[in-house]
């Protein structure tokens, strides 16, 4: 055909965001026609909950199959041009080991988010006219699936279009499902936050992509790496469009000095939400500038590398120092998100020198880090119905009061701190510590070291209160929903299998 290209589409490859589309136009066509009682809320949740089974039997499939797919790809020469067979075509969607690490753990996480979101919105439905605000399920499990939908397509990614409709598509349904709690204050005001804060890095985003397309004159990634191997006479340029792709990013992930929605945010929001946030939205905004990083600058490594080292830097130091000063368990959990994204950072400071070993470091502590982070949630939401059970003092003696949520919660932090027996913690210190010093930053491993020993205050601060003595006349108990159980249950031993057979992560992560 002169003058076009016609593309064919791979539908295999495409099948997981193809299954959570569909799961997503299910779940409206359900919750218009089912009753408006309790029931109908536990079958869009199971509808949902099997469609992300679904979405997630098909990654693994694709993973045992092997090989990388491609789809909606154009050839290397278009119109008048000469075709040039030995040229590779630049594809739009590729489904390789990393888009299918990054698919199978927003995926898993989002089982536990959807379990967890079963009981935040019985416990709406159960609570009395003062107490809780409902949530309509309909539009909360839509609004999921597409957010989910958005995080599967963003690691198979390859063109700057496409990396970017897929942020937004993880991004915008964030939004009103932080607002999505009715009449409540902190939520409409967290999710105005969120809001101004997304636009703020879409805007900056945008602007750092279309200077890499004025200079390059291509959007796809690979294109646009062999482009700026040639280039040498817009250095400035380039480099202003670096910094401002970066920037864009380190507002997705919250790290320094775009950090300061986090704590807010995370508080003002259902506390499923704040789980999506602190997992599912930080792995796809990891996700993107790793393949902006690897794919398309990696010439540039010399540039954007020390500047990731300082952003990692600043970002565990910001984290950690705010996390010790916090009494209330969300806004704790999410200063502690703050700084682990600072260590998921820090080997990606190395790539110029180790450039495969750097990013398998980042991907495979992304992968321990959203398995220890979801037990913390869970117990959260467990412990968070109980009056003041926001604050610290309401964990005071929780493994003494219910021994299976306190023990969950405790093996949780010991992870996060990386000490024994939490080993996949530890697991995923070493390996980051292994990539950062065989890269020759010993700076940054020193930095690293100073925060491990920081964190290890409120993680173990929190800890202890665990085990202490209940308070006098506290003898509540933790009530724990079926669907929150089985989400508590199945991160803890996900996490333990992590933590004895730690190549389960790092042979395909590496």
């Amino acid at each position: 055909m002169t003058g076009g290209v016609i593309q064919s589409i791979d539908y295999a490859a495409v099948a997981a965001p193809l299954v959570l589309a569909l799961v997503a136009g299910l779940v409206l066509l359900l919750d218009a026609f089912l009753p408006a009682r309790p029931g109908g809320a536990r079958v869009l949740g199971l509808v949902t909950l099997g469609g992300l089974v679904a979405a997630l039997a098909v990654v693994a499939v694709q993973a045992v199959g092997g090989g990388t797919r491609r789809t909606f790809c154009v050839p290397a020469s278009l119109g008048g041009e000469p075709a040039r067979p030995a040229a590779p075509a630049s594809c739009s969607f590729v489904v390789d080991r990393f888009s299918l690490v990054i698919a199978a753990v927003v995926l898993a996480a989002g089982v536990v988010v959807v379990l967890l979101s079963m009981t935040e919105i019985a416990a709406g439905r159960d609570a009395g006219p003062g107490e809780r605000s409902r949530i309509p399920a309909g539009e909360w499990y839509f609004l999921l699936s597409a957010t989910l939908a958005g995080a599967v397509l963003l690691p198979a990614s390859r063109d700057l279009i496409m990396l970017v409709v897929s942020l937004e598509l993880v991004s915008l349904p964030v939004f009103a499902l932080t607002a999505l709690r009715r009449h409540d204050g902190r939520a409409s005001e967290a999710a105005l936050k969120l809001f101004l804060v997304s636009v703020v890095s879409t805007a900056i985003t945008l602007f750092g992509v279309s200077l890499l397309y004025g200079v390059t004159g291509s959007a796809h990634l690979d294109r646009i790496d062999a482009a700026l191997r040639t280039a040498g006479d817009m250095a400035q340029v380039t480099a202003a469009a670096i910094v401002l792709v970066v920037a864009g990013f380190a507002f997705k992930i919250a790290a320094v000095p775009f950090h300061s929605w986090a704590g807010d945010v995370y508080q003002g929001a259902p506390i499923p939400v704040a789980a999506l946030l602190s997992v599912v939205s930080k792995a796809s905004g990891f996700a993107g500038l790793i393949l902006l990083l690897t794919s398309a600058l990696p010439t540039k490594a010399a540039l954007w590398a020390p500047g990731v080292a300082v952003v990692a830097a600043l970002t565990m130091t910001a984290g950690n120092v705010l996390a010790m000063r916090q009494r209330a368990a969300v806004r704790l959990l999410a200063w502690s998100s703050v700084a682990q994204s600072g260590y998921i950072l820090a080997p990606l400071a190395v790539y110029a020198v180790e450039p495969r070993a750097a990013v398998g470091a980042s991907v495979a502590y992304l992968v321990f880090y959203a398995a220890m982070n979801l037990i913390a949630f869970a117990v959260v939401l467990l412990v968070a119905r109980l009056p003041e059970g926001h604050d610290l003092e309401a964990y005071r003696g929780l493994a003494l009061r219910s021994p299976a949520a306190g023990l969950s919660l405790a093996f949780a932090l010991v992870c996060l701190a990386g000490l024994p027996p939490g080993l996949a913690g530890l697991f995923a210190k070493v390996v980051i510590f292994r990539a950062v010093v065989d890269g020759g930053l010993g700076w940054l491993a020193l930095v690293m070291a100073a925060n491990t020993v920081a964190g290890l205050y409120y993680y173990i601060a929190w800890t202890a209160r665990l085990f202490a003595p209940p308070a006098a006349g506290e003898s509540r108990t933790v009530s724990t929903r079926a669907a929150a159980g089985v989400a508590v249950a199945v991160t803890v031993a996900v996490t333990v299998v992590f933590s004895v057979a730690p190549q389960v992560v790092l042979s395909v992560s590496g």
